[in-house]
């Protein structure tokens, strides 16, 4: 009896959805429904995007305060992309600030521009024990949601510009908090960021490095080129070659995924550099960041790497809770502390935990 009232009252709710999203009398194909049904996902992302976004007050309430703020970035290359005026309007996009509440509004802090990971990924609360060291140390960090990210409907997900302007959001949002936040200290201004983020981090090093003082690039996404070699066929084909994105596949324009891979800019390394990778990674594999490595290396560049062996956790092995990943992030912070000067660095491990773990 349960199993049959449950499967009414899903029948009543398909019903409704279907006469809300076509008209009384229109004619609905079973195509024009799955598309109305895969729609509803980014319904979903938004309403899972708000339950986050009061999340973050009240895991970081305590340490920090959290605004979100709304900016532009640079048009879209496509026309087909524009809103209005071929593609001369700027596309919108939101913006995660952390301040934290010990900071004076008199005096300068380090700014850490921190990119989130994920093709289609967004800054959730899956960092709040890193954002919690960091408000600890007294770092003023901005985390943008550019273009492609999730939780801000169908429209911004197709912006997706995978290593191309979504770098551009980035530096934007650091220039909107040198113009807006007069405690930023303009000549401590430092990227970090995993993955995803890590390569977004990078390009904007090889860019801008008059801008940035040092970037920490975790498990980088380094080489699409190589990447499309070692990944499954639908990565490729649904991710990047589709129509609302690069729109051709790596053997029909490998210069477009050249251009969009930092090791094809590695030449232009000109500020601290630390990158981590781990053996077991199964996500960016570890080919692709020695990629990178090496073609530092033969540019004679100066920075710091480790490739660490088998640490439990893969992709996320220094973001993990467990004690190896906090003493890699320990590290991570010594070497930003070393080019970004923060007021209150980490003496030691234990200082650390408390600020991440309140004990």
């Amino acid at each position: 009896m349960r199993r049959y009232k449950t499967n009414f009252l899903l029948g009543i709710l398909f019903s409704g959805l279907v006469f809300i999203m076509f008209p009384a009398k229109a004619q609905v194909t079973n195509e024009q429904l799955l598309e109305e049904i895969r729609d509803l996902r980014y319904r979903f992302d938004i309403l899972e995007k708000a339950i986050d976004d009061v999340m973050w007050h009240k895991v970081l309430g305590d340490v920090a305060y959290v605004d979100k703020l709304f900016m532009a970035g640079p048009p879209p290359r496509d026309a087909d992309k524009a809103t209005t005026l071929l593609g001369s309007n700027p596309i919108k996009f939101w913006t995660y600030v952390f301040i934290p509440k010990t900071a004076d509004p008199s005096k300068k802090y380090p700014l850490l521009v921190f990119s989130h990971g994920g093709v289609h990924g967004d800054f959730n609360t899956y960092y709040t024990h890193i954002i919690r060291e960091l408000m600890a140390q007294e770092y003023i960090v901005v985390a943008p949601e550019y273009r492609g990210s999730t939780g801000y409907g169908k429209y911004h997900h197709r912006l997706i510009d995978y290593g191309g302007l979504e770098n551009d959001d980035v530096h934007e949002s650091m220039l909107m908090m040198l113009d807006n936040y007069d405690m930023v200290d303009e000549s401590r201004v430092g990227l970090i960021g995993w993955s995803h983020g890590g390569m977004i981090s990078l390009m904007n090093a090889f860019e801008h490095p008059g801008a940035y003082r040092a970037v920490f690039a975790g498990v980088p996404v380094s080489d699409l080129v190589a990447r499309m070699g070692y990944k499954r066929p639908a990565y490729e084909m649904e991710l990047f070659a589709a129509g609302h994105h690069i729109g051709q596949a790596v053997h029909e324009n490998i210069e477009e995924y050249r251009r969009r891979s930092p090791v094809y800019h590695a030449h232009k390394l000109d500020i601290p550099l630390l990158i981590h990778t781990n053996t077991i990674d199964e996500d960016v594999h570890v080919l692709e960041v020695e990629n990178l490595i090496n073609t530092l290396k033969a540019h004679n560049k100066d920075f710091q790497y480790t490739i660490f062996e088998d640490v439990p956790g893969g992709h996320s092995f220094d973001r993990m809770d467990h004690q190896r990943g906090r003493e890699i992030r320990f590290e991570i912070y010594r070497f930003l502390q070393q080019h970004l000067d923060p007021p209150k660095p980490f003496r030691n491990l234990k200082e650390m935990e408390r600020a991440a773990y309140r004990y």
